[in-house]
């Protein structure tokens, strides 16, 4: 029962912020150094979500060895795209790393 009123709590506030942010309209306007830093919000909370994934994938610790194809998969994509800075290979060398990487290490 305490989890169903936090959850409701929060989808509340959640509703309430963007509520009022989309009632005032343009009535309300940023200062410059704010809309900056709100542009880093989608990658931070990327990262924040990727992270724990690649460094610990069975939640237990860090998990930086062979045995981990995420990190492999990983580290490929930040290869690939560090050197093409095209998203669509990026992801097709991640995924085929990632997957034969599992193949061969776990399997």
């Amino acid at each position: 029962m305490t989890y169903t009123i936090m959850i409701l709590g929060m989808a509340a506030v959640t509703v309430f912020i963007k509520a009022s942010l989309f009632v005032a309209g343009d009535r309300v306007s940023f200062p410059p150094l704010l809309k900056e830093a709100l542009g880093f919000v989608p990658v931070t909370v990327l990262t924040a979500i990727i992270m724990p994934m690649i460094l610990s994938p069975r939640g237990q610790g860090l998990e930086l060895s062979v045995d981990n194809p995420q990190l492999a998969g990983a580290i490929a994509a930040i290869l690939v795209c560090a050197l093409t800075g095209r998203q669509l290979l990026t992801i097709v060398a991640a995924l085929a790393v990632f997957f034969g990487w599992q193949m061969g290490v776990m399997g």
